[in-house]
This record gives C-alpha cells, sequence and structure tokens, in this order.
C-alpha cells in the first residue's frame, strides 16, 4: 500500500507539470496570435498572458522574449531597461555577468565533443587514436555553438539595445545592436555550414522540419540597420562637440549642439537632456547668459533630477547677482541631496546615467549649506537690486538705444513664453505619461526667464534715458553759451565805430590827406581783423576791453647807436 501510495504521489506530481507546461503553453500561443495583429489593445491582453505564464515559469525563455518585445512595441522602454539591466553594459555588474558568462562558455565548449566509446574502431587500434571527418567536426562545433547562442538569446540585445536608444543611452544601444547584430549573422553562418552538402551523414543534410525560432524579418532588420545608423550620427556629433567645447571652441561646440537638438529626426529624452546641459556649458563660456538659463530649464523640463543644470544654473545667477533665484536653486539642490541620502542611491533607475558619485554628496551637502548661509547673509545685507542686468542680456555698459532694441527684439523672439515648449516637438518621450508635466515646468521656467528680460530691459532703458537727458541738458547749456557769445560779437560790432572814407569830390581836404587819411584807415581796419581772427575768434569780450585800453596804439621805440 506505501508502494502504491508513492507511485500516486509521483505521478499526481508529475500530472501537475504536465498541465502546467500545457497551461503556459496555451498562454504563449494565444500570446503569439495577439501580438501578430499589431493592435496596442491586443498587445496589452497579450502581456497578461504572459505575465500568468511567467507567474507558472518565471524563466521560460519564450514567456521572457515576448514580454519583451510587447513592451518595446507598447513603448514602455524602462520596464525593458529593468528587466534586462543585467545585459547593460554602463553598469558595473554587466562587467562582472560578462566575467561569469565568459568563464562558463570557455568551460562549456571545451566539452562540446563528449567521449563516445562505441564507436566503430578495430580492437587493434590505439583506444586514444580516433579517425574522423574535418567537416563532420565542423558541423558539430557549430551546431553546437548555434545551440549555444540560441540557448542564451541573442534577441536580448537586439530588444535591449533599442530600449536603451529610446531611454538615451546611445553609447549601451549602439553596443547592444551591434553585438545582436553580430550575433545573429553568426548564428547564420554557423546554421548553413551545419547544414551544408559535405556532410557524410544524410540526416545533417535533411532540412530542419521547423524555422529558427527567432528568425528576424527583413523589415525588422532594415530598421534596426537605420537606428544603428542613426545612434552612430548622434553620438558622433555629441562627441565633436564635448571636444570642442574641452579645447575651448564654445561656438563650435554650440554649433554642433544646435545640429543634435535642431535635427529633422527627433531625439530620446535623457539624450536631448544631457545635450542641452552640455549647450548650457558653452553658452556660459562664451558669455551668453541668458542663453544658458534657457538650455538649463530645458533640461531641468525635461530631467527634474538633473543635479548638474541645477548647479550650473545656480552658478549663473550668482554671477549676475540675483541672488533670490540662486538660493531657490540651491535649496532645490539640498533637498535633493537629502533626499540621495535618504534612499541611498542617487534618483532614478539603476541604469540611469550621472555626473555626480554616491560617495561625494555627504561633501557636496556640507559645501552647498554653507554657501547657502552665506548668500541669506548677502540678501539680508540688501544685495537683492545689484542685478547685472547688462550681463544677462549681453551687452556693454553705456549701450545705445538701438543695441538695447535690437538684442532685446532678439532675446523675446528667442525665449517668448509661447514657444517655451516647441523643443518637445523634437523630443522622443521614454513615456508618453511625461508630457504634461514638461510642458508645465518648461512653461514656468520660460515665463520667469522673460520676465527677468523685461525687468533688465526696463532698468537699462532708464540708465539710456537718464543718460540722454543728461547729454541734452549739456548741448542745451552750450547751445546757451554760444548764443550769448554770439550777441557779444553782435553788441560788439554795432558798438565800434567805424571810419568814414571821404570822397575824391570834397572841396575842404587835399588829395594827398584823402590819401593818407584812407592808408591810414585800411591800416587800422587790417589790424582789427587780425587782431580778432587770431585771438578773439570766440570771446569777443575780450576783444572789446583790449580796444578800450588802448592795445592797438603804437608804442615808443628810442633807437640808439653803438659805437665800435
Amino acid at each position: 500500500m506505501a508502494v502504491s501510495h508513492c507511485l500516486s504521489g509521483n505521478d499526481q506530481k508529475k500530472h501537475w507539470w504536465l498541465t502546467n507546461r500545457k497551461v503556459v503553453d496555451k498562454h504563449i500561443k494565444d500570446a503569439r496570435s495577439l501580438m501578430a495583429t499589431q493592435d496596442k489593445n491586443e498587445i496589452v491582453s497579450a502581456l497578461s498572458l504572459l505575465d500568468a505564464a511567467l507567474a507558472l515559469s518565471p524563466r521560460f525563455e519564450i514567456a521572457v522574449e515576448l514580454k519583451a518585445r510587447a513592451l518595446l512595441h507598447l513603448r514602455r522602454f524602462r520596464e525593458v531597461a529593468d528587466m534586462l539591466q543585467d545585459y547593460i553594459p554602463s553598469l558595473k555588474m554587466s562587467s562582472d555577468e560578462s566575467a561569469s558568462v565568459s568563464s562558463e562558455n570557455s568551460s562549456q565548449r571545451v566539452k562540446l565533443l563528449p567521449s563516445d566509446d562505441s564507436s566503430s574502431d578495430s580492437p587493434g587500434r590505439d583506444p586514444s587514436f580516433k579517425c574522423f571527418s574535418i567537416s563532420e567536426l565542423k558541423k558539430k562545433v557549430m551546431a553546437g555553438l548555434w545551440k549555444k547562442c540560441e540557448k542564451e538569446g541573442q534577441w536580448r540585445y537586439l530588444v535591449l539595445g533599442q530600449a536603451c536608444c529610446h531611454l538615451g543611452l546611445m553609447e549601451d544601444a549602439m553596443v547592444l545592436i551591434q553585438t545582436g547584430k553580430r550575433l545573429a549573422s553568426a548564428a547564420f553562418r554557423r546554421k548553413s555550414v551545419s547544414l551544408s552538402e559535405d556532410s557524410f551523414s544524410t540526416a545533417a543534410t535533411a532540412p530542419p522540419s521547423t524555422p529558427p525560432r527567432n528568425q528576424t524579418p527583413f523589415s525588422e532588420s532594415d530598421n534596426i540597420s537605420q537606428l544603428l545608423s542613426h545612434i552612430k550620427l548622434l553620438v558622433r556629433r555629441r562627441t565633436a562637440a564635448i571636444a570642442a567645447l574641452d579645447a575651448g571652441l564654445y561656438s563650435e561646440s554650440i554649433r554642433h549642439f544646435s545640429k543634435i537638438i535642431d535635427g529633422r529626426r527627433s531625439a530620446p529624452q535623457g539624450f536631448l537632456a544631457e545635450c542641452y546641459m552640455q549647450r548650457a556649458s558653452a553658452y556660459k563660456a562664451s558669455g551668453r547668459i541668458a542663453e544658458s538659463i534657457s538650455d538649463c530649464n530645458k533640461t531641468l523640463a525635461l530631467d527634474p533630477t538633473c543635479i548638474q543644470a541645477l548647479d550650473t544654473r545656480a552658478s549663473i545667477f550668482e554671477t549676475i547677482r540675483c541672488l533670490p533665484d540662486c538660493l531657490h536653486d540651491l535649496e532645490h539642490l539640498k533637498l535633493l541631496y537629502n533626499t540621495i541620502l535618504r534612499d541611498r542611491k542617487l534618483p532614478g533607475p539603476v541604469w540611469k546615467r550621472h555626473y555626480v558619485r554616491y560617495r561625494e554628496i555627504p561633501g557636496k551637502l556640507c559645501a552647498l549649506t554653507a554657501k547657502i548661509q552665506q548668500l541669506k547673509q548677502r540678501v539680508a545685507s540688501g544685495e537683492t537690486g545689484n542685478v547685472d542686468h547688462y550681463a544677462l542680456i549681453g551687452l556693454r555698459r553705456g549701450c545705445s538705444r538701438s543695441e538695447l532694441d535690437r538684442a532685446h527684439l532678439l532675446l523675446c523672439l528667442r525665449h517668448k513664453p509661447d514657444k517655451a515648449t516647441n523643443f518637445i516637438d523634437r523630443c522622443e518621450f521614454a513615456d508618453e505619461r511625461d508630457l504634461d508635466s514638461v510642458k508645465d515646468r518648461a512653461k514656468m521656467s520660460a515665463l520667469l526667464l522673460y520676465r527677468l528680460l523685461q525687468k533688465g530691459y526696463s532698468s537699462i532703458m532708464a540708465t539710456i534715458i537718464d543718460e540722454e537727458a543728461i547729454m541734452k541738458q549739456r548741448k542745451n547749456a552750450a547751445a546757451a553759451l554760444q548764443a550769448a557769445i554770439q550777441v557779444q560779437q553782435t553788441q560788439y560790432s554795432i558798438a565800434k565805430p567805424e571810419p568814414e572814407t571821404s570822397r575824391a569830390s570834397t572841396s575842404n581836404p587835399s588829395n594827398v590827406s584823402s590819401c593818407k587819411t584812407s592808408v591810414k584807415s585800411s591800416e587800422n581796419k587790417a589790424a582789427t581783423n587780425v587782431f580778432q581772427g587770431v585771438f578773439c575768434r570766440d570771446l569777443a569780450v575780450v576783444g572789446n576791453l583790449l580796444s578800450q585800453v588802448g592795445f592797438n596804439r603804437p608804442l615808443p621805440v628810442k633807437y640808439e647807436a653803438l659805437s665800435c
């Protein structure tokens, strides 16, 4: 009875396993049929079936692959990355995983040719010697490697590479897609060699009854190739831009980043956030403060937890002495540091790229706290109204009204709040649910920047109006002085007696006396003209005084002879 009871228990366990396997196979079959329709609702239903299948068999490779492809089709890239994060090259755990996998592969590939004692060797031969065909050995080795590659699943690299591309991890996506394509082509070559006609066995030359499970359609392969080309283009441009930024060629760096941002084809959200952040640094280094603040605003709209963007914008506000906004950003950064220390991890998922390490956070938090205290003391002392609006708008001190109007018009056209969300059209979001929050953050930050620009324009325009009023007063004073001088000249010309020339027909003086009088009058007029032209060009009053004291009288000169 005990034996029969044990047998019945084993039969029941075997029946339970077969039942679960049948249920899993049915779920997978239904999920395949639903995913073939390419309808979003049908794929959601297929995803629920795959979850049920994975609940019964968590490591079933076909169910994992179908679930990853369903999530990729639904554009739920973060879930794909979380599910396959062990294969992301940028993570530290991936190196450990690759090392362990390589060691396992080497140990398994040694055992591809098991020792077979049932071979048809003669008893007189050495048992260590075996005669076999080279083509047969090649076929067995390639078939074993193909099975190993099939077991590992090269689909992971292609699916995860596409997900990393949409998440902004361009270098990881490029490596993964290239690895997936290389594994797929190698598997195809191995399968072609293993099914070649130079084999002596007829079983090997027979075509397989079922096609390979991971056969990739031509359209999908073409799309992957185009995606890989686009990834390489973006990575190449960003590398050139960062190299120009490091070399101090800020205009060249801005040009390369603008090609990425303003390109015809949309770029992923995370990648665009990094490009905006790097271009903000280039704008800051070149002295274009308004553009740098705008790029920081766009970076924080796409990624609110970007530590580098908050730090850069706070430093810019401190540079132009806009202390309240600087304090606001520093308080936000302090809150973010406290959250990191509380959660004991950097914000976001584990595969997200950060430009700061966790062990650096405590030191940064201490320095940030001290800086906040200093800024609060400066604000309390009354330094809030001393904003450098010239640096904000990008003008020199003493600029003209036309220069201010031109710069203000360009900045308003570029940073108008109505155009604050235009960059979203060229952004590819990892999750469409983030669209509304990104728009709200972009509009709010753009409105604050626009108000700051308007305030700077009003302040500089008031300064220019005051300078124009002072210049007008100076011109009026100079004109009044010139008018007074002209009046004095007129009065002098009227008050001075003019010599009268006698005509030759008069009867009282003689001709000789008339000639002498005319010569003397001409000499006096010439002396007067020379005197006024040389010494009293603008000061007729001085000339009048000199004439009144008799400066034009001849001086008596005594001549004495010198004896030898």
